[in-house]
C-alpha cells in the first residue's frame, strides 16, 4: 500500500506540515513513506529524495529503536492511545555530515496499515534557542500531538462511535486551551443546527452552546457566511438579542469556526469560556484552524459516503430491476413505450424513418436536439424495435452525476477502490451487456472519462475503478444531447475523436415549433394521462387555446407542453378544457432576429415539412407562394441543402 495516499494524508497532513520539528511516517518494511518540510531541512535533501529511503540512510543509531516500536504497532490494539518511546541519536545529512537528534518514536496501527510516526527534535537548534521560544515550540508540539492523535482515532470509525471519540479530542483540547466546552456541530443552510458531539466542563457549556438560530441570529449568520467568529467578552456583542443571550447562558468569550464542503458552510466548532473573558490571540486563531481543518474532512468523508450510499441504492435498485423482469412485464414496458407521445406530423415521421433504419442494425446512435423535444422517447424506439429489446435500456445522465462518481457509476469499482468504497459496485455497462445504454447529456462527460468511454467504443472493454482486469461487454450505445459538440470541441471541453466514434449515425429530434402539427395529438394524450391521474373528465378542449398553443414557439418543446397541461388540468372545473399560453419566454427572445437567419429557419421547417420536396403540388414552392426555380435560388444563397438518405 503507498501509504502517502491513505487518509492519514488528509487529517494528519495539517498538523505535520505546520511542525517546526522533523516528521517521518516509517511503514512495516522500514521505508519513508511521508516526510514534512523540516525534515527536509534537517536532512539537506528534496522530499523526493526522503520518500522511500531506508530509515538507517537516515537515522543509523535508531534502527532498533524503530524496530521496537513497529513491534509494538503490530500489537497494540486497533486506534489505541499508544505511547511515545523517546530516543537520543544522530541524524546523516545528504552529504554525510551527522547532527544530534531527539528522535520520539510513536507505533500507529489503524485497519489499513501499520507504522510508526517519528519525530525529530534537534538538539543544537533547540539548546541555542531561547527558553522562551522553546515554550512555544513545545505547545506547538504538544497541541499539534493532540489534533494528530483526533485524526488518527477518527479514521475509519463507524458512524456509532465517532461522537465518544470526537467528545474525548474536544476534552483534551479544551483542557490544553484552558476553555470550558466546546461543540462540533452540522449546520443547514438556514441556520438549523444538529449537534453531532460535544464537550462542556462547566453544566451549561454543552447545553446552550453553540448558537441556534433563534436565540444567536446575527453570530449564526456570520458562521453561515463562512467568517470566524470570536468574542472575547460580552461587550463585543453588538446585537442586543445575541448579547442577551450570551449572559443568559453565562458565558464570558467564545471562537466560533465555518467548517466547510465544496465551498459552502456545513458546520461548525465552538470553543467557550464560562469563566473568564479571553483576547483571542494568533495562536489561538491557527489552532482553531488546524483543530477545524480536522473536522472538514470529517463532514466531507460523511458527505461522500452518503452520496455513495445513495449511488449503491440506485445501482441496487436497477440490478433488481433487472434480475426480477420477466416476459410479463416486458410485454406491459413495450405497450407503455408504444403509448408515449412521438407524433404524425412529417418532421416526426422523417425521424420515425431512419430510426426504423437503424434500429434493427447494432450501430451507435447520436441524438442531437434542443432540450425537452423527447431524446429519450427516440432512444426509448430503438431499443425496442432493435434485437435487443427483450432486455432493459440503462439510462444514464451525466450531467446529473457528479463528476468525481460518474467513472465509478460508468464502469463499476472494487471494494477500496478510495475511501468510502465499502463494498464492490457493478458499474451500469455491466448492467448493460447484451442490452443497450442510454447516455443522455454526453456533452457534459467529464474529459477523463471521456477517454474510458472511447475504449469501450473502440475494444469493448471496461475496467473497474481500482482494477487492473479488462472486463468485455457487448453493449449497444445510444448517446444524447442539446448541446453544440463541435462548439465543445472547440472549446476544449469535449473529445474530436470521441465525438466521429459517437457520431455514427446522427438524428437530429426537430423542436416543436416545427412539428406544430403534432400539437393536438400530444395535448389530448397529456390530457388522458392527467384526467385519470387526477380523477377528472375532459371532454373538449377549446379550439382557441389550441390555435395559441400552435402560434406559441415553445422554448421548453414538449417538456414544457406537458407541464402547462398539466396546470390546466389540475385547475380545470368542467368537462371543457382551457389552456393558458404562457408569455413567450427569454429563451425564445434570444433567438437569432436576424432577417437571413429568421429567413433560413422558416426555409427549412417548410421544407422538413414537405420531406425536401420543392416542386408538384404540396410541394415547399407551392406552401411559400414562390417560383420553384425562385425557392431553390434562395436555399443556395442560404447554404439550405436536402440531407442525404442513408
Amino acid at each position: 500500500m503507498d501509504l502517502s495516499t491513505v487518509q492519514t494524508g488528509g487529517l494528519l497532513q495539517l498538523a505535520i506540515e505546520a511542525s517546526p520539528n522533523g516528521i517521518l511516517l516509517i511503514d512495516s518494511r522500514g521505508t519513508i513513506a511521508l516526510v514534512n518540510r523540516s525534515a527536509e531541512h534537517q536532512f539537506g535533501r528534496t522530499r523526493q529524495e526522503l520518500l522511500g529511503r531506508r530509515v538507517e540512510d537516515l537515522l543509523p543509531e535508531a534502527v532498533d529503536a524503530v524496530r521496537a516500536a513497529q513491534t509494538e504497532a503490530i500489537t497494540i490494539a486497533l486506534n489505541s492511545d499508544a505511547p511515545e518511546t523517546p530516543a537520543i541519536a544522530s541524524g546523516r545529512r545528504k552529504d554525510g555530515s551527522r547532527f544530534a537528534l531527539e528522535v520520539r518514536l510513536k507505533p500507529i496501527r489503524t485497519t489499513e496499515l501499520t507504522c510508526v510516526l517519528a519525530t525529530l527534535i534537534d538538539r543544537d537548534m533547540h539548546h541555542a534557542e531561547s527558553a522562551a521560544r522553546g515554550a512555544v515550540v513545545e505547545e506547538h508540539v504538544a497541541f499539534e500531538q493532540i489534533v494528530a492523535e483526533l485524526s488518527n482515532d477518527l479514521i475509519n470509525l463507524p458512524d456509532d462511535d465517532l461522537a465518544v471519540a470526537i467528545e474525548r479530542g474536544l476534552h483534551r483540547a479544551c483542557d490544553w486551551l484552558g476553555l470550558d466546552g466546546a461543540a462540533f456541530s452540522q449546520l443547514s443552510s438556514d441556520g438549523a443546527r444538529t449537534e453531532v458531539a460535544g464537550w462542556g466542563g462547566a453544566p451549561h457549556s454543552r447545553h446552550h452552546w453553540p448558537p441556534e438560530r433563534t436565540l444567536y441570529p446575527q453570530l449564526t449568520a456570520r458562521t453561515l457566511a463562512g467568517n470566524l467568529v470570536s468574542v472575547g467578552g460580552v461587550t463585543d456583542i453588538l446585537d442586543d438579542v445575541d448579547r442577551h443571550s450570551f449572559q443568559s447562558a453565562g458565558l464570558r468569550a467564545a471562537l466560533i469556526a465555518p467548517l466547510q464542503v465544496g465551498g459552502l458552510v456545513v458546520g461548525s466548532l465552538c470553543l467557550v469560556s464560562s469563566s473568564d473573558d479571553r483576547r483571542w490571540q494568533d495562536d489561538d486563531i491557527k489552532r482553531i484552524g488546524v483543530l477545524g481543518g480536522v473536522f472538514d474532512q470529517l463532514l466531507e468523508r460523511r458527505q461522500r459516503e452518503e452520496t455513495l450510499r445513495s449511488a449503491l441504492a440506485e445501482v441496487r435498485s436497477l440490478k433488481e430491476e433487472l434480475q426480477t423482469e420477466n416476459p410479463g412485464l416486458r410485454k406491459v414496458r413495450k405497450a407503455e413505450m408504444s403509448s408515449l407521445p412521438v407524433g404524425e406530423s412529417p418532421a416526426a415521421r422523417r425521424v420515425m424513418e431512419l430510426i426504423e433504419q437503424v434500429a434493427a442494425t447494432d450501430s451507435t446512435v447520436l441524438l442531437l436536439g434542443e432540450t425537452g423535444t423527447g431524446k429519450e422517447v427516440f432512444a426509448s424506439r430503438i431499443h425496442e424495435l432493435g434485437s435487443r429489446r427483450n432486455r432493459p435500456m440503462v439510462r444514464v445522465n451525466c450531467a446529473a452525476i457528479p463528476s468525481t462518481l460518474i467513472e465509478s457509476e460508468l464502469f463499476g469499482r472494487e471494494k477500496g477502490a478510495f475511501t468510502g468504497a465499502l463494498a464492490r459496485q457493478v458499474g451500469r455497462f455491466e448492467l448493460a451487456d447484451k442490452a443497450t445504454i442510454f447516455l443522455d447529456e454526453i456533452g457534459d462527460l467529464p474529459l477523463d472519462v471521456q477517454v474510458k468511454l472511447l475504449r469501450v467504443l473502440e475494444e469493448g472493454q471496461i475496467e473497474r475503478l481500482g482494477s487492473p482486469k479488462s472486463i468485455k461487454v457487448d453493449t449497444r450505445i445510444i448517446a444524447a444531447t442539446h448541446q453544440d459538440l463541435q462548439q465543445r470541441i472547440s472549446d476544449g471541453a469535449f473529445r474530436e475523436d470521441l465525438f466521429y466514434r459517437l457520431n455514427v449515425f446522427p438524428i437530429r429530434v426537430p423542436p416543436l415549433r416545427e412539428r406544430v402539427e403534432d400539437i393536438p395529438n400530444l395535448v389530448w394524450q397529456f390530457v388522458g394521462e392527467f384526467s385519470k391521474a387526477f380523477g377528472k373528465r375532459i371532454e373538449s378542449i377549446s379550439n382557441e387555446s389550441i390555435k395559441a398553443l400552435q402560434q406559441y414557439p415553445w422554448p421548453g418543446n414538449i417538456r414544457e407542453l406537458r407541464n402547462i397541461v398539466e396546470r390546466a388540468t389540475i385547475v380545470c372545473t368542467g368537462p371543457r378544457l382551457t389552456i393558458a399560453v404562457p408569455p413567450s419566454s427569454n429563451t425564445a427572445a434570444r433567438r437569432s432576429l436576424k432577417l437571413v437567419d429568421v429567413e433560413r429557419q422558416h426555409l427549412r421547417a417548410v421544407l422538413e415539412s414537405t420531406h425536401w420536396r420543392v416542386r408538384g403540388e404540396g410541394g415547399a414552392a407551392a406552401r411559400l407562394g414562390l417560383k420553384p426555380t425562385t425557392l431553390e435560388t434562395r436555399m443556395a444563397r442560404l447554404g439550405l441543402r436536402r440531407p442525404d438518405r442513408r
